[in-house]
């Protein structure tokens, strides 16, 4: 997919590859989180309008940006009200995730044990994002859900990923706090 066009990509962009080039995962993520927060609050950047416009059966993956150079990859997600993840991780990977328009609802899982076949989640967290905040997913603390709470409002959110996310794991219930793993491969929408 090439690289889609908007108001104020070139500052965004601009702030990713400064973060990343700091290569301590902490340090990156810190400046990302700092920067998205000021880029949503700042209203630098205008997300097109596609990001805008959710698909009625799943939250909607947009890919916005991939770097050749450093890897990363955007990818803006619309989330229609209600909608949302199983428990799932990022394929090891760090991520920074910003809310552009709305509000979401996260729920961190530590993992406690797992045979092979069965993962043991307990919830350690959870965290109502409105636009303007931002977090982090930094392995092995990347167990989580997503989901929009509104009965009628659209959310927009934006990931960064430290490199394309094409595939997770995800779990789901197997009776208690016992989950079931399962592989997904991710998609993009137009």
């Amino acid at each position: 997919m090439s690289a889609v066009e908007f108001p104020g990509r070139s500052k965004l962009i601009g702030a990713i590859d400064a973060a990343v080039s700091l290569h301590d995962t902490a340090a990156v993520t810190r400046a990302l989180r700092d920067a998205l927060c000021r880029m949503i609050r700042g209203r630098d950047v205008e997300l097109p309008a596609c990001v805008f416009e959710p698909c009625a059966d799943h939250y909607a993956r947009r890919e916005l940006y991939h770097s050749d150079s450093h890897g990363y990859s955007v990818v803006a997600m619309t989330w229609s009200p209600g909608q949302g993840t199983p428990i799932h991780d990022h394929a090891g990977m760090w991520c920074v995730e910003g809310v552009w328009r709305g509000e979401l609802e996260v729920i961190q899982y530590e993992l406690l044990e797992h045979d092979g076949a069965r993962y043991h989640f307990r919830p350690a967290g959870a965290i109502q994002a409105g636009a303007g905040s931002a977090g982090s997913l930094i392995p092995p603390h990347e167990y989580h859900t997503i989901r929009n709470p509104s009965h009628d409002a659209i959310t927009v959110s934006l990931h960064i990923y430290q490199d394309r996310m094409t595939r997770c794991s995800v779990f789901e219930p197997a009776g208690g706090e016992w989950y079931a793993r399962g592989e997904r491969r991710l998609c993009l929408d137009g």
